[in-house]
């Protein structure tokens, strides 16, 4: 297969691949209340449909990376995206919650292998100096499917009870992963002899869990020993994983990745400005529901213009990533990003249509020029051997910063009774923090230094990717 159609079919699998896991989720929101009726579950019960798949895929994703590294991308999505699709169509036929709750959970582990492995992909197929409209075009699509997947469930919902919904998946993921495995990955995208550090999978898994499930159950059960313990457990099983990576002959993210200041600050920026969205979002979203008295359709279509510039704002943001860099690119979408915080912080009963789709459309804005941003520079500033690995960075970031914010918001919200509370000037606050972490970024004129490639990789890609070019 000749470059030019290796990279559209890879394109088509990463964006797709990216649709089906985030239409899954939009989907499952909408499918919730009648899946609960249906199967006499509590909402406890429906609430670990959400939790269970969390903790499952946060745990995973940068071991799964690693996998797709030593093993193919191509390979490693092509067995996540089957198993995704045959988990969503057993979610479709489960006779009880408890099967509902344990395929979720498999569906976490599936979509832990595909998602590093749709950004590894991209990095293995396109110089690191083009991977901004290729991350876009994927961004745009994930914006779509967050747009689309509610109403689309909505109506199979209506029409057809909450059965149908899980498999729409089912197609187009078995469908991707036949596709993943007519491309074979390129020379430089194979994986190196390096082992897969079952150890630093480990102590990084215990840590991510720790974390995500304290700030899931926070909102609901309040600060208690579980919930105080969560944190303790993921600040010790982190400071044992870097102990670990440093010491380690084949560590689990290289040293290059891991003592990066780029990476981090990229990392520390996307965590930020997701914590900052989907907490803005939910508190948003509960002022014009419980307090304005709007029903879920007015809501969502006063919250239209976010989902419009995620879609549309995607391309527009690679193209000025090339032009005036990381930095400036990424600094300026979090100050759009805080000006929402703030504009729909401000809502009040007088509150007129305009006002309100302005702080949603300054959020989209924002956000999606940090996503496309912030990721370009994760991933280019792999080598090609270590694309997955940073990919499951980038997932990670994407998963624990709206755990963040979900939980700060609801925890805040519920504190203040009628009123949003303090759960604005959080949300601000964090977003300046990933403002302040943005300036850490490379500027135009600063080409990142990729992580060195290991010994063994041929000189001529390796003297490519000494730097990415501008």
């Amino acid at each position: 297969m000749n470059p030019s159609a290796r990279r559209r079919l890879t394109l088509a699998n990463s964006v797709v691949g990216a649709v089906v896991v985030a239409l899954d989720g939009t989907v499952l929101t909408v499918a919730q209340p009648t899946l609960r009726r249906d199967l006499d579950a509590s909402f406890a019960q429906v609430r670990w449909t959400n939790t269970g798949y969390l903790i499952a895929v946060a745990g995973l994703l940068v071991f799964a990376g690693r996998l797709g590294d030593r093993y193919g991308h191509q390979q490693v999505f092509a067995v996540g995206m089957v198993g995704f699709g045959a988990a969503s169509a057993g979610i479709g036929l489960a006779p009880d919650i408890g099967w509902v709750i344990g395929l979720r959970v498999a569906q976490g582990v599936f979509g832990a292998l595909s998602q590093p492995a749709t950004l590894g992909m991209l990095r293995a197929a396109h110089p690191p100096d083009r991977l901004g409209m290729p991350i876009a075009l994927r961004t745009s699509a994930i914006g779509l499917a967050a747009a689309g997947g509610p109403l689309l469930g909505g109506a199979l919902v209506t029409q057809l009870g909450w059965r149908p919904v899980f498999f729409l998946n089912v197609v187009p993921a078995l469908l991707m992963a036949a596709l993943a495995l007519t491309v074979r990955d390129a020379p430089r995208a194979r994986g190196s002899a390096a082992g897969l550090d079952l150890p630093g999978a480990a102590l990084l898994a215990v840590a991510l869990v720790a974390l995500v499930r304290s700030l899931v159950v926070l909102p609901a059960t309040g600060l208690t020993t579980a919930t105080v313990l969560g944190p303790v457990v993921a600040a010790a099983a982190t400071a044992a994983f870097v102990r670990h990576e440093r010491r380690a002959a084949s560590p689990l993210v290289p040293s290059g990745l891991l003592g990066s200041p780029t990476v981090g600050a990229a990392l520390g920026t996307l965590v930020c400005a997701s914590a900052a969205l989907f907490g803005t979002l939910f508190v948003s979203t509960y002022y014009l529901q419980d307090v304005l008295g709007l029903d879920p359709l007015q809501s969502s279509l006063r919250a239209l213009p976010l989902a419009v510039m995620m879609v549309l704002g995607a391309p527009v943001s690679a193209v000025l990533l090339r032009r005036h860099g990381p930095r400036r690119t990424t600094g300026t979408a979090m100050l759009l990003l805080l000006l929402g915080v703030l504009l729909l912080s401000r809502l009040d009963r007088a509150s007129t249509d305009p006002a309100i789709g302005a702080g949603f459309l300054l959020l989209g804005a924002g956000f999606v020029a940090v996503m496309v941003s912030a990721t370009a520079v994760v991933v280019r500033c792999a080598s090609a051997g270590s694309a997955g690995v940073a990919g499951g960075l980038q997932q990670t970031a994407m998963n624990i910063g709206p755990t963040v914010g979900v939980a700060v918001a609801t925890t805040l919200v519920g504190l203040a009774g009628v009123d949003m509370g303090p759960a604005p000037t959080v949300l601000a606050a964090l977003t300046a923090i990933g403002a302040l972490s943005a300036l850490r970024l490379p500027g135009r004129g600063d080409a990142p230094v990729t992580e060195r490639r290991p010994a063994g990789h041929p000189p001529g890609d390796a003297a490519r990717e000494v730097r990415t070019r501008r």
